[in-house]
């Protein structure tokens, strides 16, 4: 049986039309481009989310396409780490809106963002919602790789650290994954010294640090308030074998998410006004 092809950019306007045809959900991975400690790349965002999301369509290449990363995205507050690029918030927020509406105009109707940088998810649902308020015959699902079920679940079975969050055990050992040439484990140290209390704290994988904790408030400082290399947990404790668990996991997780939204009927709008009209926030294309 011939593979089916299951990128985007290979794919021909032909096979394009073919793919909304057969109802494919068209799979964004979308990240940035920072500092991630002295062992690793400042694509580790890219690295990470794309081979989950390749993944997950080698495991569905009938029902999924998979578009290319988003590569730059939010991260002001890394900018005191050398290499970090950031783009505005609204200038993110309409590039990525951008790509669902030309997606959306090309005839597909289910959309599915997948996140690999913190700071990118309040953009990113944003981008979600308003492509379902523009457009209110598609579904644009968002998430992040981290808060993926089955991740965590696989993860925190073996995980060695205390903490996860940025350059840590979780993300050095799916990079280690991918391609271990390019990390630099003799570099790879551990930094807490973010400083952590009941409510101030994060976990990228959602394990609590010190069972008393609560749920965690949101607030972002400047990194270098944070880290001293840029780190935030021990990679020194990464394996490659780590890494292919969490890939496997969220691969299997994803494909799973995509029949879900693939078999979610869209509904028709009621508006229950008297005379409805377009709404004034709805942009022109």
């Amino acid at each position: 049986m011939a593979k089916v092809p299951y990128l985007y950019e290979h794919l021909t306007w032909e096979e394009i039309n073919d793919a909304v045809r057969a109802n494919r959900c068209a799979l964004i991975p979308a990240a940035t481009i920072e500092d991630h400690g002295p062992h690793l790349p400042v694509d580790a965002d890219i690295v990470i989310v794309s081979a989950i999301c390749e993944r997950a369509a080698q495991l569905a290449p009938e029902e999924i396409v998979l578009l290319p990363c988003v590569r730059v995205g939010y991260s002001p507050h890394h900018i005191d780490f050398p290499g970090t690029l950031t783009i505005r918030w609204t200038t993110f927020v309409e590039y990525v809106l951008d790509i669902t509406r030309s997606l959306a105009h090309h005839g597909f109707r289910k959309i599915f963002i997948v996140n690999g940088h913190g700071s990118n998810r309040p953009v990113l649902e944003m981008a979600a919602r308003l492509t379902m308020v523009e457009r209110p015959d598609v579904h644009c699902a968002f998430i992040s790789w981290w808060d993926l079920h089955d991740v965590r679940e696989a993860f925190n079975n073996i995980r060695e650290s205390r903490v996860t969050s940025h350059a840590c055990e979780a993300e050095t050992s799916v990079y280690l994954a991918v391609d271990e040439t390019r990390v630099k484990m003799d570099r790879a140290a551990p930094d807490m010294t973010y400083q952590m209390s009941s409510h101030f704290w994060g976990d990228l994988l959602g394990r609590k640090p010190n069972p008393s904790f609560k749920n965690p408030v949101w607030m972002t400082e400047y990194w270098s308030m944070d880290t001293q290399n840029g780190v935030k947990g021990d990679p020194s404790v990464a394996t490659a074998e780590k890494g292919r668990r969490i890939i496997e996991a969220g691969a299997r997780e994803l494909a799973e998410i995509v029949r879900e939204l693939r078999a979610r009927p869209i509904r028709e709008r009621m508006p229950h006004q008297v005379t409805p009209s377009r709404p004034l926030w709805i942009a022109k294309t």
